[in-house]
Formats: C-alpha cells, sequence, structure tokens
C-alpha cells in the first residue's frame, strides 16, 4: 500500500532545513553567519567568557570555536585576552564593531522570527511550541529506559 502523506519526521526535516537556509541567508545579507550570531548573542548575554564556557554556551567544540574566533577577532568584532598570572586561559570578549554586528544581526533574527511567524496567531504558536515539545520527547529516550535494551 502506498502512502498518501509524507512522513511527519520527513515534513519536519525538510521544514526545518528551509527554515535555517533562510536564517543563514537572512544573517549573510546583515554581513554575518549562524556561528558569528551566536558567538556574539552569547557574549553580549553574559559578558566576556573563557573558551571552555563560550564553546559549551555556542554548543561547538573548542578547535571549531578557536576557528571561528580566529576570523571574528580578525574583523575585530571579538577580542581575546589572557587574565593577569594565567597564561593558559583566555577570556574573549566583544569590541565595539561587535557589538554593532550584534545589533544588525539581532535586527535581521528578528525580521526572520518575524517572518516565520506571519499567519499565525498565539493561539498557533502555543500550539506548535507544545508539539515540537511533543516530537523531541518522542525521540528521546525517557529516564527511566535504557536506549541499549534490546527487550
Amino acid at each position: 500500500m502506498r502512502p498518501t502523506q509524507a512522513p511527519i519526521g520527513l515534513l519536519l526535516a525538510q521544514t526545518a532545513k528551509a527554515v535555517s537556509r533562510a536564517f543563514d541567508d537572512a544573517l549573510a545579507e546583515a554581513g554575518g553567519s549562524l556561528p558569528t550570531w551566536l558567538v556574539l548573542m552569547s557574549l553580549m548575554r553574559d559578558g566576556p567568557l573563557g573558551h571552555g564556557e563560550l564553546a559549551e554556551r555556542v554548543g561547538v567544540q573548542g578547535p571549531t570555536l578557536t576557528h571561528h574566533l580566529d576570523g571574528l577577532e580578525q574583523r575585530g568584532l571579538v577580542r581575546r585576552d589572557r587574565p593577569p598570572g594565567n597564561r593558559r586561559s583566555q577570556l574573549v570578549s566583544l569590541t565595539e564593531p561587535g557589538t554593532a554586528m550584534f545589533h544588525r544581526l539581532r535586527q535581521a533574527a528578528q525580521a526572520h522570527d518575524g517572518r516565520l511567524r506571519q499567519g499565525l496567531a498565539a493561539e498557533d504558536l502555543e500550539r506548535l511550541r507544545g508539539l515540537l515539545a511533543r516530537l523531541s520527547a518522542n525521540v528521546s529516550p525517557s529516564p527511566q529506559e535504557d536506549p541499549t535494551d534490546d527487550r
């Protein structure tokens, strides 16, 4: 029997990909990228951070963060300083141009979010949040289950 509708997982994956591409395009038009946005947003919200803490907040590994920070530092958006008496760690902070870039990217992110919300009532958005949470829970192992148990 042939399916009459696409599976929900496929529709969700396709939608997520389209939304992600549109967001990437919006950030690029504003002069940034998703990694730039995530780093600048973390620094704007939390102030100067060490590499490990920033990597955790951005959701990347240390070497990947270093690569992004190298580019951001070359563009003058962030500064890396060593705390006195500690040659091993570095604190990353925003520069004035980095703060200005954050505000440009925030405007792009807000415009993108507004575009996504077009035609959706507050109740629609609340229901969507609940449905997305339910889908996430459906694919996550429950705390009581052992995902390696083959019973």
